[in-house]
């Protein structure tokens, strides 16, 4: 079956008991969290009812779905701003997007403001700068004020003459926010930026250091100097770098799931939800043991760090740096690591005829996919956990996997981005012939 991206459904609408008032003084013209009138309880109502229609036309026969809520605000541990000038200075914002259509969900609000698939036609982008988050740790806007400072205040170095335009600013940090890692995207056909830039960086790091003591690294990244944004087509170049190259990232005890810290380099990818994290990596690893787990799609091992103290050999798939050095580095004797894209990998895994006790996939917001799908079916793995950003493209990968012997045990929808309409939905499947 082919995914088809299909519009969500609307949100009913709102009852006085329903309503709340949005904390967040840019809620409407941001466009980042577009549930801040609804009260969270609705919200949470909204997305349940949401992922139950999207999962209705499969004809798929789904259990009961199971809710997973945190905290409301200040969960965030990533935040991506685009940085533009505002009224004779740098400021920090979002690009508001209105479109002709309703745009699809799986994006995440605060990465990717503009998403590629929305055709230029129909997308129109405004600049939105903002002086607060409330969803974000308050470590990252208060290191976004110190940045903002110090570039005007080196507004000769960093605006005026410098061989670049500033683009975006990135900032992550870990749960108990005593580590910050800050990447700043710049615009320029240069090849590359002028020695100098490692001395100038270095000298800004060191004074946002003296507000901010969290911050252990930076970096800089070359984007081409073209017209609409598209993460999911440009590359960034690596150009000068500060201090270290990522954080430890500790993700507390929940459950059965043991404290576990994570080496995380600057640009990889990581969950952002810093207070729901200990329970989405205890509802995917509890009860899991055997011989042989395949983690695919695995970052810098989220889950394979836990499934490796329960599996006497665990192989962890992925194809994306930095993610695959920080976890072919990590020290588990019991873990293979593989760098490939998944297909490959499956592919490969077919001829060997190998077959893992548990496979564990965790695909980016285009889904699996009917061939990988339909590999995963012949492989014949006895469970399948599938933890999934896309409502839209789980529908069909779930259809595949039915109909290659497996049922959907267990649903669970875990609200990992309150405040907007994004999904994350976690999917048990057990071998049934």
């Amino acid at each position: 079956m082919t995914p088809v991206a299909t519009p969500l459904p609307q949100l009913e609408p709102a009852t006085d008991a329903s309503r709340a008032i949005p904390p967040c003084p840019h809620f409407g013209p941001c466009g980042g969290c577009q549930l801040q009138n609804l009260a969270y309880d609705a919200q949470l109502a909204d997305k349940r009812r949401q992922l139950e229609s999207l999962l209705e036309p499969a004809g798929l026969n789904l259990p009961d779905i199971q809710m997973h809520s945190g905290q409301p605000f200040g969960y965030r541990n990533r935040v991506r701003f685009t940085l533009q000038p505002y009224r004779g200075l740098v400021r920090a914002g979002y690009l508001s997007v209105r479109h002709d259509d309703t745009p699809q969900d799986g994006a995440d609000p605060l990465e990717e403001a503009v998403p590629s698939d929305i055709p230029a036609a129909q997308a129109h982008a405004a600049f939105v700068p903002v002086t607060q988050c409330p969803i974000s740790a308050d470590l990252l806007w208060h290191a976004t004020e110190a940045f903002l400072a110090e570039v005007n205040r080196r507004s000769i170095t960093w605006i005026e003459r410098a061989p670049f335009t500033l683009d975006q600013l990135e900032l992550f940090t870990n749960a108990d926010e005593s580590q910050l890692q800050m990447s700043l995207l710049v615009r320029t056909s240069a090849r590359g930026l002028p020695d100098r830039f490692e001395n100038e960086l270095t000298a800004l790091c060191e004074a946002i250091q003296q507000q901010i003591p969290q911050l252990c690294g930076a970096g800089m990244y070359l984007l081409p100097p073209k017209a609409g944004r598209s993460r999911r087509a440009e590359q960034p170049r690596p150009g000068p770098a500060w201090g270290s190259r990522g954080i430890n990232y500790t993700v507390s005890a929940h459950g059965s799931f043991a404290e576990t810290t994570y080496w995380v380099p600057r640009g990889s990818f990581f969950q952002v939800n810093r207070t729901l994290l200990p329970e989405l990596a205890e509802l995917v690893t509890a009860g899991r043991s055997g011989s042989l787990a395949w983690d695919l799609y695995a970052g810098v091992g989220l889950f394979t760090k836990p499934l490796a103290a329960k599996f006497q050999r665990i192989t962890s798939v992925e194809v994306a740096e930095p993610s695959f050095t920080a976890l072919a580095s990590a020290r588990m004797p019991n873990r293979h690591a593989v760098k490939s894209t998944t297909l490959e990998f499956l592919h490969q895994a077919v001829v060997q005829r190998e077959v893992p006790d548990l496979i564990l996939l965790d695909p980016p917001r285009t889904g699996a996919g009917e061939e990988v799908c339909e590999l995963l079916g012949r492989i014949g793995a006895r469970e399948i956990v599938y933890v999934s950003c896309s409502p839209h493209t789980l529908p069909a990968d779930l259809a595949t996997l039915t109909a290659a012997g497996y049922a959907v045990t267990e649903l669970h929808l875990l609200d990992l981005f309150p405040q907007t309409r994004h999904i994350e939905t976690v999917a048990m499947l057990r071998r049934t012939k």
